[in-house]
């Protein structure tokens, strides 16, 4: 996730130094992926680079590091029997000093992530610790950057990368989730699927017909106050992951046909019984829907094995089961139904 640059930004805001601590570069097994970050402050640690010993002994390096210029070092961590860690990989490790003033590649970053546009950030590993943020078309910060290293790059935001080191620079793609999750309906068990979902990198548009009844919300959650929510469907990407609980049936169904009717959903999800499914089914056969499309509406929604109805349970199940269908289908370009989406059990969620 990219919520360290929003972190970071707020931190600068209240004139606090920091320490960037990133995850550079691992070989053999490791606790997290290249690119982790964790933000170390004199009163705080945010966000986190795997725990254990690796996590303690870079926290107590990077807090050592508040009073020191903005020179970025990069050090090697063996994860073995002296590391008191089993993953036995090597990890290296990048910490980077920030002063308590908003940096301007910070504010370029920060503009281009709300667009949603990918970005390639350029750490120098040296003393003059220049930073640059290079897109597809476009560079900022780059007076005198050297033409091969912004190919480099470039290649990098095309395949994808997450992150490289090549010689004298670290290279990191910065890019927002194309995990894209519609929920409908605001009431108890609307909101803890929220919550339980928005701890994950995805971008959740709230959509409720009451008005004031969405009243606060975490950064990746846009709140839609909508008079016929059933017109927000189309305002979602191909791909998207679709969650229905409204306080209406009706309502309900007007959602779900759209969404059926659209064929590009990654997952559809209904909250109810599996009575409220067939009755959902008779009404979109006699629209004539096709079974097969059909098929795709998951109802009852929920992983199989939790039969609990607080909605924190029913929150945990349904984002559980939003995520097997965006694992099963993330590196396909296929974005149709998949062929195992449909997973009706008994009775769950009345």
């Amino acid at each position: 996730m990219n919520e360290w640059i929003a972190e970071l930004a707020d931190l600068s805001a209240a004139g606090e130094r920091a320490v960037i601590v990133t995850v550079a570069g691992i070989r053999g097994s490791a606790p997290r992926e290249v690119g982790a970050k964790m933000l170390v402050t004199r009163n705080e640690t945010l966000g986190t680079i795997g725990g254990g010993q690796l996590e303690y002994q870079c926290g107590r390096l990077a807090f050592g590091m508040l009073g020191d210029d903005e020179s970025p070092s990069m050090r090697k961590f063996p994860l073995g029997s002296s590391m008191g860690q089993c993953c036995g990989g090597v990890v290296d490790i990048l910490f980077e000093p920030v002063a308590s003033v908003l940096p301007s590649w910070l504010r370029d970053l920060q503009a281009l992530h709300g667009q949603r546009q990918p970005a390639v950030l350029a750490t120098e590993l040296g003393e003059s610790a220049r930073k640059l943020v290079i897109t597809a078309d476009g560079e900022f910060g780059t007076a005198g950057a050297d033409a091969g290293l912004l190919a480099v790059a470039r290649a990098a935001l095309q395949a994808g990368n997450t992150g490289q080191t090549v010689p004298g620079w670290f290279l990191e793609l910065v890019v927002g989730s194309d995990l894209d999750i519609a929920v409908f309906g605001a009431g108890h068990v609307g909101t803890a699927v929220v919550r339980s979902l928005s701890a994950l990198d995805c971008n959740i548009r709230w959509i409720d017909s009451r008005r004031n009844f969405i009243r606060s919300t975490p950064a990746n959650v846009r709140a839609v106050e909508a008079a016929e929510p059933a017109l927000e469907v189309m305002a979602m990407p191909p791909g998207s992951c679709y969650l229905v609980m409204t306080h209406s049936h009706a309502m309900d169904f007007s959602i779900c046909e759209r969404i059926l009717e659209r064929g590009d959903a990654l997952y559809c999800g209904l909250i109810g019984s599996v009575s409220k499914r067939r009755r959902f089914e008779k009404r979109l056969r006699a629209l004539g829907m096709s079974p097969g499309t059909i098929d795709n509406l998951v109802c009852p929604i929920g992983v199989a094995g939790i039969s609990g109805k607080k909605p924190a349970e029913i929150a945990v199940a349904a984002a559980a089961e939003v995520l097997q269908a965006y694992e099963r289908v993330r590196h396909s370009s296929n974005l149709a139904y998949p062929d195992n989406v449909r997973l009706l059990r008994p009775n769950k969620n009345d």
